[in-house]
């Protein structure tokens, strides 16, 4: 989906998953061209867009045959798993920027270390990049990103004398979400277990998430640092009706932020196509802001999503797949993705290929400032454990903070340390 933000997780499934999902990779065209099958993601790109790609490549690479297969992301890492565990796996996936690390550690994938350059690494966005490396080595090519923005509505802001444009600080945030916050309409709808927005004011402060040390990784949220990011999250929800114990799913956020009360959500620029489907009144009233950093020169810090492309080390073509991904990541190519599906492009300084969109422009600044969660496989089971959204709402019902981001840092140490 469009602005999914993805997240690893480790499964276990048998080879056999694989038999629906590929054709033999080392198979020819049957005209003397070496084909390449291509695993890429639903909605990460347009027919049209894979359309005029997939033309354009032909004739630049005739000698290669390109067959493109497009997956669903259910199931998606099972299907993964065994394709890199066996003998017939694609030539390029197309992955979730934080699910490379489980990938790489099962060295099911091709090291791309000595190919950075060609492939323009000198200025990948680190949200991408970073997640996309295991171990000193580079296995993922950035592909495309996507974060959360403040989505907010223009007439709610006019009518408390709100100038959008002048937020860039966490302190003028403050200032003028109280003042949106009065005759009925919530200043912020926040709900209390938004994690990846916590994540975000956390790194802003210098902290994380987790830290490593030697060969073990412990959890951090009881760092000063962490804990002055969730102060920051309380005085921020506070100043809505967000529940405290539910996430931004439950109920869609963008539901809530239809219903006409609410001036701003965090949520990426796809969260405004929802709202005015929802209430079409709202069409023509919803604009868009990065969220505010501690200073007004540095964005706030977010969580890059998107997707890496990667190499399988079965790959029966890996010269052919380098040569896709340098023509699909490449400047022309980036900036017409960027432009035809409202993405980030890969790289920091094709940015103003996205000027003209203005939820991708908004996306653009704040991933100068991306992040990532912690690049290791054990990562996988804190997500599905999830200790941070009790702590999340542990705090913000009245309990000792400090207490609190003990007993989950405990927590996330233990989920991160269990396979090793």
């Amino acid at each position: 989906m469009k602005y999914r933000l993805l997240a690893g997780g480790s499964v276990l499934v048998l080879a056999a998953a694989l038999s629906s999902c590929s054709s033999p990779s080392g198979s020819a065209s049957g005209d003397g061209r070496t084909r390449v099958d291509v695993w890429l993601m639903r909605d990460s790109v347009s027919e049209t867009f894979q359309k005029e790609f997939t033309a354009d490549f032909a004739k630049r690479h005739p000698e290669i045959d390109v067959k493109i297969q497009i997956q669903e992301w259910d199931g998606i890492g099972q299907k993964i798993t065994a394709a890199l565990a066996s003998n017939d796996a694609p030539d390029i996936i197309e992955a979730g920027n934080t699910q490379v690390a489980q990938y790489a550690e099962s060295g099911g994938l091709l090291d791309l270390s000595d190919r950075k350059d060609e492939l323009n690494g000198a200025d990948w966005l680190s949200g991408l990049a970073e997640p996309g490396a295991y171990e000193g080595k580079q296995y993922g090519i950035p592909y495309y990103a996507a974060n959360r923005v403040v989505i907010h509505r223009t007439d709610l802001f006019e009518k408390a004398g709100v100038d959008a444009k002048a937020i860039k600080t966490r302190e003028q945030w403050i200032d003028a979400t109280t003042k949106l916050n009065t005759g009925g309409t919530q200043g912020i709808y926040l709900p209390g277990q938004m994690w990846y927005a916590l994540a975000g004011f956390i790194w802003d402060e210098g902290g994380d998430l987790a830290t490593e040390s030697g060969e073990k990784w412990s959890g951090a949220l009881d760092t000063p640092e962490a804990l002055r990011g969730m102060a920051f999250y309380e005085e921020l929800q506070a100043l809505g009706k967000g529940p405290k114990d539910s996430d931004e799913d439950d109920p869609p956020q963008a539901e809530v932020m239809a219903q006409g009360q609410v001036a701003q959500i965090i949520s990426t620029p796809g969260g405004a196509n929802v709202i005015v489907e929802k209430n079409p009144g709202l069409k023509g009233k919803l604009a868009f802001f990065p969220i505010p950093g501690k200073t007004a020169d540095t964005p706030g810090a977010v969580f890059t999503g998107g997707s890496d492309l990667v190499v399988p080390a079965a790959a029966a073509h890996p010269e052919e797949a380098v040569t896709f991904i340098k023509e699909l990541t490449g400047n022309a190519w980036q900036k017409k993705l960027a432009v035809a599906m409202s993405y980030v492009p890969n790289r920091t300084s094709l940015a103003s290929a996205v000027a003209g969109d203005p939820g991708a422009a908004a996306m653009a600044v704040g991933a100068a400032n991306g992040h990532a969660t912690p690049n290791t496989p054990g990562w996988a089971a804190v997500e599905a454990e999830n200790p941070i959204k009790d702590y999340m709402t542990a705090v913000l019902t009245g309990r000792d903070p400090a207490k609190e981001a003990a007993k989950a840092s405990q927590d996330i140490s233990r989920a991160m340390n269990a396979g090793s």
